[in-house]
């Protein structure tokens, strides 16, 4: 039940009472990171506490745009993993396909400023590196 505030107690008198009250009734024990220092700022990011929050909770969001660059840096970091050439091509032109939507239909955030995939030159890179493993 939450309680009123008495008339002829100002608000700091009777917030801390209530603090007094809950100190008593042992509702501050066992709080995690008892004992520990709060961290209020670290001088340089005024969104330190924003981007803890979204760390705290798994929260990973970026901007459209910003989210296709890692896609794509994630696909041509994998493709050395990759063996055969027909799942080369099948992920590029996926991605491919990807950017070139993006880049049709993206309106908020920033820009897209990623170019379509050269898939040939691509493959053919692919395929060099492929060689000497293959000889």
């Amino acid at each position: 039940m939450t309680q009123r505030k008495p008339p002829e107690l100002s608000i700091e008198s009777w917030v801390e009472q209530q603090i007094q009250q809950a100190q008593r009734d042992g509702r501050f024990d066992d709080l995690p990171g008892q004992g520990r220092p709060l961290r209020l700022d670290d001088g340089t990011d005024p969104y330190w506490w924003a981007k803890q929050l979204l760390h705290r909770e798994g929260v990973d969001y970026l901007p459209p745009a910003l989210a296709l660059r890692r896609s794509v840096e994630k696909a041509l970091a994998a493709l050395p993993s990759l063996r055969d050439e027909s799942r080369v091509r099948t992920l590029l032109a996926g991605l491919d396909a990807e950017i070139r939507r993006m880049n049709a239909t993206t309106i908020t955030g920033p820009p897209t400023t990623q170019a379509p995939l050269e898939i040939e030159e691509i493959v053919a890179r692919w395929r060099q590196k492929r060689e000497p493993e293959t000889a």
